[in-house]
């Protein structure tokens, strides 16, 4: 039978090395009384052992163990190093771009899933279309598709990956850092270490100040070694890269750059550092800069602007809620007769006094009491209604009723309202004029001022000299 005929017969096929036809699941109307692989050839050599495609019949682990990672679209196959390779491929053949494609824990899974389902859906339900000249005529026209976190099916498929790549590394952390058959030799010195790996990172660090990080920060660290170690051998700089003619040459080249130390620019070191496995969709560089640029966002904020608008700041006697401090004290006004910042002016209260104040008036309506009067009501409404008849709510009790240290600690733990409050600035001015006052000896007895006076001992030296 000719090779073209089995082609049509075949379920699956390869051409392998050679010319040779590899065939696989012979249709069963033509293999009934036999089970056995059929191995067909062109040319004269024969194939005397049967050879596996990708998907049989090793199954789906021999599939996810294989070092390579097949195109979406095609039958094309790159090394896993040769990520870059596939993804050129698929933009220039398939006009596929995938986003953030750096940032995809497991590669490999990834590809395969949308390979998978690529094939039951056409692209377009998945990806958004990007068209190239879209000016020009049609046929000049391109159409990229986008494959990225914006589809929830992607970035479900992203946050899995990187969950499982996070529970893996971290069992492996673990393993490490109880590990007591650990078994190296410096780098530097040749001295070897037995036990913990923790025992060597320690003595480079504090011996030949070569800090790679804390034991615990590292993961990996025998492939790490190994990377640095064999950077070493081929006398090349750790830090900059640069090769030297000898050992010598390079140690102090090392010494006198300060380069013994590891380039964190670097990629090839980021899969040894636990920091690149903790967070979805960042790099190390991010989730070791984020508070920094918080800060440095935070130092262009109007704070005073801050001041002045709280986030749901309570009235003292309702309900009601402002978000702002100025809309806040206007409804006291309005509603219930109340104004704070007038009470604040006339009785001089500073930023204390004005806390102490506050959670006094919140306790009391608490309590559902008057605080002027001190007539207890059923209910919160019966109370205010009362005060405000009686004018009552407008009025302060004497100063030592709620001047007290008790009236520091919060009525309500989430009182916004206290975070908004601020010296008054009529008080501020006064404390400012104010003279410092300055306590005098006393010179009730001058005879006795003289006779101790610290003068009194710089005044020898002086004579002696």
């Amino acid at each position: 039978m000719e090779g073209q005929t089995l082609l049509e017969h075949f379920h699956t096929g390869v051409v392998a090395p050679g010319g040779k036809l590899c065939c696989f699941n012979y249709w069963k109307e033509h293999v009934a009384e036999s089970a056995q692989l059929f191995c067909v050839y062109i040319d004269t050599e024969c194939i005397l052992e049967p050879l596996s495609l990708p998907e049989s019949p090793g199954g789906v682990d021999a599939v996810e163990s294989s070092p390579y990672v097949p195109c979406i679209f095609c039958k094309e196959c790159y090394v896993l190093a040769e990520q870059n390779q596939l993804l050129k491929h698929m933009i220039i053949e398939h006009k596929l771009v995938i986003a953030d494609v750096k940032l995809v824990a497991d590669f490999r899974s990834y590809i395969l899933y949308w390979k998978r389902r690529f094939a039951e859906q056409p692209i377009t339900d998945f990806c958004s279309v990007i068209r190239t000249n879209s000016k020009a005529p049609l046929e000049e026209q391109d159409n990229y598709f986008l494959l990225c976190d914006v589809l929830p099916e992607d970035r479900l498929l992203r946050e899995e990956l990187q969950q499982k790549r996070l529970r893996e590394i971290l069992e492996q952390q673990q393993q490490e850092r109880y590990d007591t058959s650990f078994h190296s030799m410096c780098m530097f010195c040749d001295q070897e270490f037995t036990g913990n790996r923790s025992v060597l990172l320690n003595h480079m660090a504090r011996e030949h100040a070569f800090n790679i990080g804390l034991p615990d920060n590292i993961v990996n660290c025998y492939e790490f070694l190994a990377v640095l170690q064999g950077k070493l051998d081929n006398l090349q700089c750790l830090y900059c890269e640069k090769v030297f003619r000898d050992k010598n040459t390079l140690k102090d080249h090392m010494r006198k750059k300060q380069h013994r130390r590891i380039n964190a620019k670097n990629k090839e070191y980021d899969k040894f550092y636990i920091i690149n496995y903790l967070e979805f969709g960042k790099s190390w560089e991010e989730v070791q800069s984020e508070d920094d640029r918080e800060l440095l966002d935070n130092l262009e904020e109007d704070w005073s602007d801050w001041e002045e608008h709280p986030v749901c700041a309570v009235c003292l006697f309702c309900e009601q809620q402002a978000d702002t401090t100025e809309k806040l004290y206007l409804h006291m006004q309005k509603s219930h007769g109340f104004y704070f910042p007038k009470i604040k002016s006339e009785h001089g209260l500073n930023f204390y006094q004005q806390v102490k104040l506050v959670n006094f008036i919140r306790r009391e309506i608490h309590h559902c009491r008057c605080y002027n009067c001190q007539e207890k009501f059923e209910s919160k409404g019966g109370l205010i209604s009362h005060m405000e008849e009686t004018k009552h709510i407008a009025f302060l009790p004497a100063r030592s009723t709620w001047d007290q240290p008790q009236y520091y600690f919060p009525t309500y733990e989430n009182d916004t309202l206290l975070c908004t409050l601020s010296d008054s600035e009529d008080a501020q001015t006064e404390d400012q004029s104010e003279e410092v006052p300055v306590v005098s000896e006393d010179i009730s007895s001058l005879k006795a001022l003289k006779q101790s006076s610290v003068l009194n001992q710089l005044l020898c030296k002086e004579n002696k000299s």
